[in-house]
């Protein structure tokens, strides 16, 4: 490897609250160590990019066995999945991962695509799933760069560590 840049290549594929924050978390904690860092959202993951959903992104109850009991007093409590489809549930759980977070001094998705931008981390939107779904440009935060999927396996292919998100 020698002297060269670390680089970091991740897709981020998935456009839920719970799913924004570990691409987000990895990207600035990598930049943080120097390394070259790129995200490539693709699909519901230009969520995290768009100016008007990032707002909005939420946490799905529905199918999540890692749902916490609903009661802390009884940890062996798992909420049953068929409770998640009831009306509300989403979110409940939605607003119980923002409590989480403020509680342990997170910064919001918001504040970590700043972070990203500060710490030059590329942010590539893919080119093939805003059209697909209708996304303009000016749709999503300045520093998104739109980008084909040659674009991002060329930065990739010279990644030491790729991830799947």
């Amino acid at each position: 490897m020698g002297d060269r840049t670390k680089r970091l290549a991740m897709v981020a594929s998935k456009g839920t609250l719970d799913m924004a924050y570990p691409p987000l978390i990895l990207a600035t904690t990598a930049a943080s160590m120097g390394w070259e860092t790129g995200i490539f959202f693709t699909f519901y993951g230009l969520d995290i990019l768009h100016k008007k959903r990032v707002k909005h992104l939420q946490v799905s109850p529905i199918g999540n066995p890692a749902m916490p009991p609903p009661l802390a007093a009884l940890p062996g409590l798992k909420v049953p999945n068929f409770l998640g489809a009831l009306p509300g549930m989403t979110a409940m759980a939605t607003m119980m991962m923002h409590g989480w977070m403020a509680k342990a001094k997170m910064p919001t998705v918001t504040d970590m695509l700043d972070l990203c931008v500060e710490a030059d981390v590329k942010l590539f939107a893919c080119a093939t799933t805003m059209g697909v779904m209708g996304i303009k440009q000016e749709d999503l935060i300045a520093a998104a760069q739109c980008a084909g999927a040659t674009t991002f396996l060329d930065f990739a292919g010279d990644a030491n560590v790729s991830l799947f998100i």
